[in-house]
């Protein structure tokens, strides 16, 4: 795909959401780690459910810590993998206090020593959180970026490496969320809606949807 369309495509991103974000809902790079944490193999709508209970009860690393693995559990048993889950992050909260004063640190190679923590993880709250043109990979960037014809690989760190090099920087910041969103609502993964869709024009799928 040449630069003119990709920039038409993330033009007409911005123009439709200027300033779009994570659905998932925070306060603050503590809360939004651990609802990213949750968010693997679930919905943020799921996982809103349970912070929603959690967050006003425990939303530092002390707070996690005293209510201790069963405790959280109770608070995040709807979500998959929960059990898991509840042990990277009193892990991370543990990691927290004892290395970085309990606050989230704002550098990749910090984040991705986390527990639970890996790069696609570190990259939404490096985003996010700290402002930093990051692109992460899930499993909706890592389809419609291929769909579209923006980037091919087999793998999401070829796919992030690929669209950080043809996206313009301009639109950089928010390139992650403009495709999850996209991914999400309506380039969806079985059956795309493909007339309702404002890149229509200029995506390279060949199986358009009528």
């Amino acid at each position: 795909m040449n630069k003119r369309k990709i920039n038409e495509i993330f033009s007409r991103f911005q123009k439709a959401n200027p300033h779009p974000t994570t659905e998932l809902v925070y306060n603050s790079p503590f809360e939004l780690l651990i609802s990213v944490i949750l968010s693997a193999q679930a919905t943020d709508i799921s996982v809103n459910k349970a912070t929603q209970k959690l967050f006003p009860i425990a939303n530092t690393p002390q707070q996690i810590l005293q209510l201790g693995e069963s405790g959280l559990k109770k608070y995040i048993n709807t979500i998959g993998l929960f059990n898991s889950k509840a042990r990277y992050i009193i892990k991370t909260c543990q990691q927290l206090l004892e290395k970085h004063e309990g606050i989230v640190p704002n550098q990749r190679e910090a984040l991705e020593s986390l527990p639970g923590v890996g790069r696609k993880t570190a990259n939404v709250i490096l985003n996010t959180c700290f402002k930093q043109a990051t692109i992460a990979v899930d499993t909706h960037i890592f389809r419609v970026a291929q769909r579209i014809g923006l980037a091919k690989g087999k793998t999401p760190l070829e796919v992030e490496t690929q669209l950080s090099q043809v996206i313009p920087k301009t639109f950089l910041q928010d390139a992650h969320h403009w495709l999850i969103l996209h991914g999400r609502y309506v380039c969806t993964a079985r059956k795309p809606r493909c007339p309702t869709c404002l890149i229509r024009d200029l995506c390279q799928y060949s199986f358009k949807t009528l």
